[in-house]
């Protein structure tokens, strides 16, 4: 216990002695700051090495196209999203055999209801259902949506995909094709933007390839497989489902997508990323509309993957190359750790938007990733801060990874019973 006590003693006294030396003191700050703003640079030459080797291998993937079992399109909807027709009307014209789309809303009044009611018109040689009954079986109204589907569900292969998601004509296909192989128990994909139209629409729209798909690709190579899933497109089929209690058990979760692939993936089956990537149709937003989802974003990552999380902090580029040109001891050093934020940050921007995923859209809004950072850097920081989240009009809390309705009368649970949740 002294042997202990020296040591803290001897540590305080060198630590007062260092802080008493101002001079000596400012140049271990700057080395400290220095050494830590290569973090995030080092993170940018590991992303763009996992976003080349995964993007290569791709490319000289072949698929089984011929194993075509019959699909059920699951699609859970609220409200109408921009051009919500062609995205609906793009699952109506798959070169497949044998596939049906159902749809679930909540509300009889919901004005997406004309738009399929128009699709059934439109395309009578297709099977097109629509569910209304749908049974609260959680706080999670899009999770209660497919807890719906699934019952109505013809076929044992699902197909599930959020309501702003565009796909070509061979899109079930490529969904398909993997589950030929049985170790295969979920498969989902990254996507392609089609633009809103103005600036915040940009910063949203490039998040994809500036910072999902990296991290999503550095995850991968870090763990050796992938564990999550996408909203852009999860695929099971009715069996893996059941083995991991359905949906029902995640019905008051917020991250329904990484909850089914995580699941899927700790069951011990592979979760297998699409050849293919789709298109996500991006609205014409606010600055407050495209906060509030980033915060929504930030805050379910928190939740789901705490330190991960945290350790965002060092692949936060532009605070720390800010950080280190303030501190650095001549112009020269500045500059380098500038230039190195903006060419390793652009560039695996350019690579996975651009090159990796063939998205025209990146080369002329790559410009703004630098603004994306500094305002993802301060949503990481409220992240910290708050645990409530707007989601399709609806307050809810986000805690240990659930959702909890701001009015309890919507949690899916007796009145007083909302406890049992977090």
């Amino acid at each position: 216990m002294r042997y202990g006590f020296a040591v803290d003693t001897n540590c305080f006294l060198r630590m007062f002695s260092i802080f008493s030396r101002g001079p000596e003191f400012m140049n271990v700050f700057r080395s400290i700051i220095l050494i830590l703003a290569l973090a995030p640079l080092a993170y940018y030459l590991l992303a763009f090495y996992c976003i080349v080797d995964y993007f290569g291998t791709q490319r000289r993937k072949r698929i089984e196209k011929d194993f075509t079992p019959p699909l059920s399109i699951l699609k859970p909807v609220r409200g109408l999203d921009r051009e919500a027709y062609e995205n609906f009307a793009s699952y109506c014209r798959q070169d497949y055999p044998a596939y049906e789309i159902v749809f679930a809303v909540a509300e009889p009044d919901d004005p997406v209801i004309s738009v399929i009611e128009n699709l059934q018109r439109e395309f009578p040689e297709r099977k097109i259902r629509l569910v209304t009954h749908i049974a609260r079986k959680g706080a999670n109204n899009k999770v209660n949506n497919l807890c719906a589907l699934v019952e109505a569900a013809s076929y044992n292969h699902l197909v599930m995909a959020d309501s702003d998601i565009r796909v070509d004509s061979d899109y079930l296909r490529e969904v398909a094709a993997p589950f030929a192989d049985p170790g295969v128990g979920a498969v989902t994909t990254f996507p392609r933007c089609i633009p809103g139209g103005n600036l915040v629409a940009d910063l949203d729209a490039i998040g994809l390839s500036a910072d999902s798909i990296p991290a999503a690709l550095v995850a991968r190579k870090i763990e050796g497989k992938v564990q999550f899933a996408f909203g852009w497109t999860m695929a099971t089929t009715k069996k893996h489902l059941a083995e991991i209690g359905g949906w029902e058990a995640m019905a008051n979760h917020h991250s329904d997508d990484f909850e089914l692939g995580n699941r899927i993936a700790k069951h011990g089956y592979r979760v297998e990323l699409m050849r293919k990537p789709v298109w996500m149709v991006f609205a014409r937003e606010t600055l407050g509309e495209f906060l509030r989802h980033e915060l929504r974003w930030s805050i379910g990552l928190h939740n789901v993957r705490p330190a991960g999380y945290v350790g965002l902090i060092f692949a936060q580029g532009l605070p720390w190359a800010v950080l280190a040109a303030i501190v650095a001891p001549s112009g020269a050093a500045a500059a380098a750790y500038v230039c190195g934020y903006l060419v390793l940050r652009l560039g695996v921007t350019w690579t996975a938007g651009a090159w990796g995923l063939g998205d025209r859209i990146v080369p002329r809004k790559v410009w703004v990733v630098p603004l994306r950072d500094a305002v993802s850097f301060l949503v990481w920081i409220a992240g910290f801060f708050t645990d409530r989240i707007t989601w399709r009009g609806i307050e809810y809390h986000v805690r240990r990874k659930l959702l909890v309705p701001v009015q309890p009368s919507l949690s899916g649970l007796p009145l007083g019973d909302e406890k049992h949740q977090s």
